[in-house]
């Protein structure tokens, strides 16, 4: 492992020589100078990706906040992978990256390690359920079997887990070109395998989604990682380190931790209400008022508002999701901008159910060449949740590998799910890059699911 390191590494440094030219004059007083910070970071679920049409991500969250604290606008640089932010940070394409950037020698004459920097290993991922006997110790793998995407650096470290334990692991091989570690995570949330096994802070964050899983048991050694500049920028490596040391306790800081590893990202089955939960004969909830007045006014049942409602809040008014959404039509604040809500109105029930209403005929418009009213609404449902931008590259793909573009289910439905692959969101079709889409269709399925029950048992 350590040696496969080595020789990437070695590889990054032949090749700093080529490229675009860096301007070696650029450190934090000419950055400040132009008043943008060029970002370099990788598209994944724990650095950058982009949901409800807005950038988010840990490492965004965090090099935001350093940018404006020093009135800087961030400019985000992808790169494909590890080695091309290394080649991008050395030819001067990019200031800093912000990524986890393992801590090794062979660079030590090249960058400077600073600003975030974590102590990271990888964890077995297991099923926390009543019933489920939890391993606490790695010998506890014997006889067992931990599946592992073919080629990765898990691999790596289970074969050598196996053999330092004289044998008796079975290491199953996932293909990595057809799964990624959060799909593996997800089918062990399911039951549908025994183990598999991620860096701490993948597992920690896919925890988030699923709270039946446990992530406590190291099976790696620690492994510093960190963001990183060139050499030659010693004033932006300092500007970063007093950033941390100043900002490492205080409430935004935490914020940006528990947003993205310790709140609950969507609803478990036990927070929410089942199908029959209704108030009472035609009465959906104590907010039908809005949504009957509204629904009429933009020409759109009332039942769907009330089940997106449903979907977004459970119809609690003062909720607020880890992304941000608010009150009872889960907002954004820049969507609720967007329809005129002013943000200090955005949990008023009267305000958002409007301003939800008017979004959604928005998305219905948008999608005005999709004939099928039906396959319409699934598209602007999807973009209600997903943001626009996501609906539309799912949409391009589909179209690129000849399925219905107008058609939700099996065919857009299908590449919005595909864009958790590499292949499919760095397709040059795609324009908003990773996203992980299993939320998307259990959101359109569910919506749509509850008002037709609603239909049922409330008439208009």
């Amino acid at each position: 492992m350590v040696l496969k390191s080595l020789a990437l590494m070695s590889l990054v440094l032949s090749c700093l020589g080529c490229g675009k030219q860096k301007d070696s004059r650029r450190d934090f007083h000419q950055i400040l100078q132009s008043g943008t910070l060029r970002v370099l970071t990788l598209n994944t679920s724990t650095s950058y990706f982009i949901y409800r049409d807005q950038p988010m991500g840990y490492h965004y969250d965090m090099i935001v906040d350093f940018s404006r604290y020093h009135g800087l606008i961030p400019e985000i640089i992808v790169a494909e992978n590890p080695k091309a932010l290394l080649e991008m940070l050395q030819s001067g394409e990019g200031d800093v990256i912000a990524y986890n950037m393992p801590v090794t020698n062979a660079l030590k004459d090249s960058v400077i390690y600073c600003g975030l920097q974590q102590i990271s290993h990888q964890v077995l991922v297991q099923r926390a359920m009543r019933g489920d006997t939890l391993l606490t110790d790695v010998t506890g793998l014997i006889g067992k079997s931990v599946t592992v995407i073919e080629g990765s650096k898990y691999i790596d470290r289970m074969e050598n887990l196996n053999n330092e334990l004289g044998g008796g692991i079975y290491i199953e091989h996932a293909g990595k070109d057809t799964i990624v570690v959060e799909d593996l995570i997800r089918m062990v949330s399911r039951g549908e395998l025994a183990y598999t096994v991620a860096d701490d802070d993948l597992a920690r964050l896919n925890q988030t989604y699923f709270r039946n899983l446990n992530v406590d048991l190291q099976v790696s050694f620690d492994q510093r990682s960190s963001w990183m500049v060139r050499k030659d920028m010693p004033v932006l490596a300092d500007s970063l380190d007093n950033w941390i040391e100043n900002k490492a306790a205080e409430p935004e800081f935490l914020h940006i931790i528990k947003r993205y590893f310790e709140e609950a990202k969507g609803f478990s089955a036990s927070d929410r209400f089942t199908y029959g939960d209704i108030l009472g004969r035609g009465v959906i909830s104590p907010f039908d008022i809005f949504f009957k007045k509204y629904g009429k006014e933009k020409k759109i049942d009332w039942r769907l508002l009330a089940s997106i409602a449903f979907q977004e809040s459970t119809f609690n008014t003062e909720g607020q999701s880890w992304a941000g959404a608010a009150g009872l039509m889960g907002l954004m604040p820049e969507t609720a901008a967007s329809v005129g809500l002013d943000q200090n109105r955005i949990l008023d029930p009267d305000s958002n159910i409007r301003a939800g209403t008017e979004y959604l005929k928005s998305l219905l418009a948008l999608f005005r060449s999709v004939e099928n009213p039906d396959e319409r609404l699934k598209m602007a449902l999807a973009s209600y949740n997903a943001g626009v931008g996501h609906v539309f590259d799912a949409r391009a793909l589909a179209e690129k590998y000849e399925a219905d573009k107008n058609v939700w289910e099996g065919n857009v439905e299908k590449y919005i799910l595909l864009k958790r692959l590499k292949q499919y969101y760095a397709d040059p079709v795609c324009k908003n890059g990773y996203f992980r889409g299993d939320e998307t269709v259990n959101y359109v399925r569910n919506v749509i699911g509850r008002w037709e029950f609603y239909k049922e048992k409330v008439k208009e």
